[in-house]
C-alpha cells in the first residue's frame, strides 16, 4: 500500500527539510495564509519572515487564515493520480485553527481514503508527527498504522513557549479571558504551553533573561522525566542568536544530535509576535513503529 503524508505549514520544518533528500522530503505541505493588511503571504521563511517582522514591529494588522478545503482537495487528488492508495493528513490543533476541518471536508470528497489527524499541538511537535507517519509508511505500514504512528507521536510530544508580550496573542484571540491572571499588562512576559490543544499560560516572568532560563528549566524537567531519548526543536522569530544559545545549553541534557533550531512557523509567529522562543519535545522513537 502506497501511503502519502500531508501536513500544513504550522509543522515548522526548518529551511531545506522539504527539499529533495531533506528530512521531510516526501511530506506534502499545504501553506497557511498570513494576512498583513491587504497582503496575503502564503510562503515560509524568506518569503514571509521579513515582511511579517516589519508588520509586527510596526503594530500593523496581522491575521491568519486556514487553507480552503479546495487546497486540500487538489493535493489529495494529485496524490491519487500519482498512484497513492491512501493519505495521512497531519494538522495543527483544531482548537487553534480551522485547518483540520478544511482537511476533513476535503477528505470526505477524496478519491482515496484520507486519515485526518488533529495533533492538538503545533510547530515541530506537529512536524514530528508527520515525520512519524512518513517513516511508518516507508517501512511498509498500511494507512491505519501510519496514522496511528502520527497520533502517537503527537500525544507523546510537548510544546513550550516564551512570549515577550501577550498583546499579539490577545489580538488574535489565542489567549482568552480565562487567563485573567495575566492582568492588564500587555507587555507582560509569559511562559505558555500547549495543553489539550490550547495555549495555556504557565508563569509570568519579570525579565527576558529569566523567561528564557525558566523555559530551559521546564524543558529540562520534561526531558529528565521521560524513559527514553528525545528530539528537541528550538523555534525562534527575530532572535536567532538567543535561540541558538538555548539550543546549545539543551544539548547538555538531551545529548549531541538531539537538538535542532528552526524559524517559528509564520502562522504561529503572527500570533506570538517578535521575540518568541518555543521548544518542542518529542520522543526519539514512536513506540511500536520504525523511524526509517
Amino acid at each position: 500500500m502506497r501511503v502519502a503524508v500531508v501536513t500544513d505549514s504550522a509543522a515548522g520544518f526548518a529551511p531545506g527539510w522539504s527539499a529533495p533528500g531533506g528530512m521531510a522530503d516526501g511530506v506534502r505541505v499545504v501553506a497557511m495564509p498570513v494576512l498583513v493588511g491587504d497582503d496575503i503571504l502564503t510562503g515560509e521563511h524568506d518569503d514571509v519572515t521579513a515582511p511579517l517582522m516589519v508588520a509586527l514591529a510596526a503594530g500593523s494588522d496581522v491575521r491568519t487564515s486556514r487553507p480552503s478545503p479546495g487546497q486540500f482537495e487538489r493535493v489529495y487528488e494529485r496524490l491519487a493520480q500519482e498512484g497513492h492508495d491512501g493519505v495521512v493528513s497531519v494538522h495543527l490543533s483544531g482548537l487553534l485553527s480551522g485547518t483540520v476541518e478544511s482537511a476533513r471536508l476535503a477528505a470526505s470528497r477524496a478519491a482515496i481514503p484520507v486519515e485526518v489527524i488533529d495533533t492538538r499541538t503545533a510547530g515541530m511537535a506537529q512536524g514530528r508527527a508527520a515525520l512519524a507517519a512518513l517513516a511508518a509508511a516507508r517501512a511498509g505500514a498500511d494507512l491505519q498504522a501510519a496514522a496511528a504512528a502520527a497520533a502517537m507521536a503527537a500525544r507523546t510530544s510537548a510544546l513550550y513557549f516564551y512570549v515577550p508580550s501577550v498583546e499579539q496573542l490577545r489580538r488574535g484571540g489565542r489567549v482568552t479571558a480565562a487567563a485573567g491572571w495575566l492582568g492588564t499588562l500587555l507587555s507582560v512576559r509569559v511562559i505558555l504551553h500547549v495543553q489539550g490543544g490550547r495555549l495555556v499560560p504557565l508563569e509570568r516572568m519579570r525579565s527576558a533573561a529569566k523567561g528564557i532560563q525558566r523555559l530551559q528549566e521546564l524543558v529540562e524537567a520534561d526531558v529528565s522525566g521521560r524513559d527514553s531519548g528525545v528530539q528537541l526543536t528550538v523555534h525562534h522569530f527575530g532572535n536567532e542568536d538567543e535561540a541558538a544559545g538555548l539550543a546549545e545549553r539543551l544539548r547538555d541534557v538531551a545529548g549531541p544530535g538531539s537538538v535542532t533550531t528552526a524559524p517559528c512557523p509564520s502562522v504561529l509567529a503572527a500570533h506570538a509576535g517578535l521575540g518568541v522562543v518555543a521548544v518542542t519535545v518529542s520522543a526519539l522513537r514512536t513506540p511500536g513503529f520504525p523511524t526509517g
